[in-house]
């Protein structure tokens, strides 16, 4: 097999810079046990991330000279590797730059970015005795890093160190202010529940290199994958007869794993309740969270996989529905919030279902532009959120606020422009993405003939009015 991809080196710097700012903060914390000055521990997160943008955007002008289809690889070293002549199996920590990955790169290093350089003013009065402002960025840094090896990786196992890296940071983050039990029960749930869906993504991997192993093509690159699916793809499995003893298509299993997988890094039903109680962490780690990083975890990967959801589209259907049943149930829940950033949360978690309701359906490219979209507008919704709380003196409850436009003018400016974005009002970013999904769902085909589509449509529309409404009952109140 000939690979479409060009060497570049570029590539290992992306992830290795927010690295090595982390571990650079994490051996001045540990070991020298003397934080260091603040100006010096700004300089070295933001600038790391910063540097990370430019080289995205070197490799981005680098791609766009190249011919379709092609991409930018880059081998580090062999992972592992086994096995003798023909039956040979190897792993190589290698990233991967092609127009997806590129597109998640901008959103996590440029969104990232601007987020790192609000926290230096929100996390300005952290003067605990913990060595919390160095100790936040560290965090920062090692969150980015991670999302960008997951984002970058080149085959599963390289992905799914970067899956379960985001896993740990979002655990630290979340619970960042321990000495609260409720802050550490936050991060500890948020934990917890993403371990049931790595096991479904773990479960997915397993499953897939055994089958292709099973049919002689043993690999876990995404490029090997995309070009053996055929050879599994009409292979099915029957359950024992204590489970009902159904036949299923073995992509369909797979793919339902991998989903699994998505669920939880996604917040989806049933594994959305982490994503809520997420809002202890500080502001900045919502906005981070919730907008460019570890939600979209499982948006990017069933993109990445989309080879295999083509074959399957009973997974398809099945995620198309928990979509659209997410979106609709998120949107509702959030009419009643009060808490300005529950408001939010819920409406992560209602966007989310949008992009899977899109994925379902087969539109990929529409749930990518939805996820770049969503990145901005909720980033922006979330740092206007912690700019009323500080003014507020740490107060969250809507109900106790209002008449707060002549004291805070830019802040209301920007986020009224985010509310109108995601209720999808033109000519903002929120309409074209929505509408796009929309369009897309409601001409799909689950291959059954059944208006199935024109349903989910009908859900999707109905959220998109929800979403309007609880959006401008937040900015009224």
């Amino acid at each position: 097999m000939v690979s479409a991809g060009a060497e570049s080196t570029l590539l290992r710097l992306i992830p290795f810079m927010p690295l090595a700012a982390a571990v650079f903060h994490g051996v001045i914390l540990a070991l020298v046990r003397r934080p260091m000055a603040r100006a010096g521990v700004i300089a070295v997160s933001c600038l790391s991330v910063f540097a990370s943008f430019l080289v995205t955007c070197l490799c981005l002008a680098e791609l766009i000279g190249m011919e379709e289809g092609r991409f930018l690889v880059d081998s580090v070293y062999t992972w592992m590797g086994v096995g003798v002549g023909g039956g040979t199996f190897s792993a190589d920590m290698a990233f991967r730059f092609d127009s997806l990955s590129a597109v998640m790169c901008l959103v996590v290093t440029g969104v990232g970015f601007l987020i790192h350089v609000y926290s230096v003013g929100y996390m300005d009065d952290d003067h605990r005795d913990d060595k919390g402002f160095q100790r936040f960025f560290c965090y920062l840094n090692l969150f980015l890093s991670a999302m960008l090896l997951l984002v970058l990786g080149d085959n599963l196992l390289v992905m799914f160190l970067g899956w379960e890296g985001v896993g740990l940071c979002s655990y630290l983050l979340i619970g960042f202010w321990y000495s609260d039990e409720f802050n550490a029960y936050c991060g500890s749930k948020a934990f917890i529940v993403n371990r049931i869906g790595d096991f479904g993504f773990l479960l997915g991997i397993l499953l897939l290199f055994w089958s292709l192993a099973e049919v002689g093509a043993p690999t876990v690159s995404f490029e090997g994958i995309e070009a053996s699916i055929g050879k599994i793809a009409e292979l099915h499995v029957t359950a024992p007869a204590w489970l009902g003893g159904f036949n299923m298509g073995l992509p369909t299993l797979i793919g339902l794993c991998f989903f699994l997988g998505a669920c939880g890094k996604s917040a989806q039903l049933p594994l959305y309740v982490w994503l809520p109680d997420a809002m202890a962490g500080p502001t900045p780690v919502s906005a981070l969270i919730h907008a460019a990083t570890m939600v979209t975890a499982g948006v990017y990967m069933v993109c990445r996989l989309s080879f295999l959801y083509e074959v399957a589209p009973g997974a398809s259907a099945v995620m198309a529905w928990t979509g659209a049943l997410t979106a609709l149930l998120a949107a509702t829940i959030a009419l009643a919030q009060t808490d300005i950033k529950k408001v939010l949360a819920y409406s992560t978690v209602s966007q989310l279902g949008y992009m899977f309701l899109a994925l379902g359906s087969g539109a990929y490219t529409a749930a990518m532009f939805h996820v770049v979209t969503h990145a901005f507008f909720k980033a922006l919704l979330f740092l206007g959120a912690g700019a009323v709380i500080h003014a507020l003196s740490g107060e969250q409850d809507i109900r106790k606020m209002g008449g707060l436009r002549p004291m805070l003018p830019l802040t209301s400016i920007t986020f009224i422009a985010g509310a109108i974005a995601i209720a999808g009002v033109p000519p903002l970013a929120g309409f074209f993405s929505k509408d796009e999904i929309l369009l897309q769902t409601f001409i799909a085909n689950f291959g059954d003939g059944s208006r199935l589509p024109f349903m989910l449509w009908a859900i999707g529309a109905i959220t998109a009015v929800l979403t309007a409404f609880y959006m401008f009952r937040l900015v009224f109140l």
